[in-house]
């Protein structure tokens, strides 16, 4: 399922949203500028399980790695998939929470679940990036604030493609049971080559339900809207 865009128009411009898809996609084009560089780039600027907890002094830089983490991407899809699933969902969240607000849940859901992720693999040396965990969270926000949106979807059936509207709570609720499911396979299996951070996803999802107790004010959530 290919997200298009969602049925509920945003009452003020997404600013944040917008000015944090751009420094994904900006500090991707700089990774791919360094070339051979790039692998040590990784080693000083993404989350590493086993060194984040490996019981040493951290310096100041690497407690800023599960910020810093967020902005880097493994490749061209990573990157996409992640940016085009900001740009749909992020609006609604940020015209719910204000501009501030929106900034700092969309921060702490990053960092939440990279948490999540380092603490089913702890002993992981491979460099955790993306913001995908940071995304789950707005996906877990917007899960609650609009349950009965619409998520206009590009859906492959067979080898026809067709589109269709998918209420967001049924769109949303199979996103995360895939993660869920797919993290449960993972686990048990060896961290040593990488691939996708499931409980990243799961841990940044449920993440944005919680903390969204905490940013939002009484009153501003819009979520129960008939559309």
């Amino acid at each position: 399922m290919i997200p298009i865009r969602d049925t509920i128009p945003s009452s003020r411009v997404p600013v944040v949203n917008y000015l944090l898809i751009a420094a994904n996609l900006g500090f991707f084009f700089y990774e791919v500028s360094l070339g051979e560089s790039l692998p040590p780039f990784l080693e000083r600027y993404a989350l590493i399980p086993a060194r984040f907890l490996g019981g040493g002094v951290l310096s100041f830089r690497e407690l800023l790695t599960p910020v810093t983490a967020m902005f880097l991407h493994g490749g061209w899809m990573h990157v996409l998939g992640n940016m085009l699933y900001l740009y749909i969902f992020g609006d609604n969240v940020e015209d719910t929470l204000g501009h501030g607000r929106y900034l700092l849940f969309y921060l702490a859901c990053g960092v939440v679940s990279f948490a999540v992720q380092t603490g089913f693999q702890p002993a992981s040396t491979v460099p955790n990036v993306g913001a995908s965990g940071a995304i789950a969270g707005v996906l877990g926000a917007y899960f609650f604030l609009f349950p009965r949106a619409r998520v206009v979807t590009l859906l492959p059936l067979f080898i026809f493609f067709t589109v269709v509207e998918i209420p967001a709570v049924v769109f949303l609720g199979l996103w995360f049971l895939i993660q869920f499911l797919s993290g449960t396979v993972s686990l048990g299996r060896a961290a040593a080559t990488g691939g996708v951070a499931w409980w990243a996803h799961v841990g940044g999802f449920l993440a944005g339900i919680v903390l969204l107790k905490m940013f939002t004010f009484p009153g501003r959530r819009r979520g129960h809207m008939s559309v």
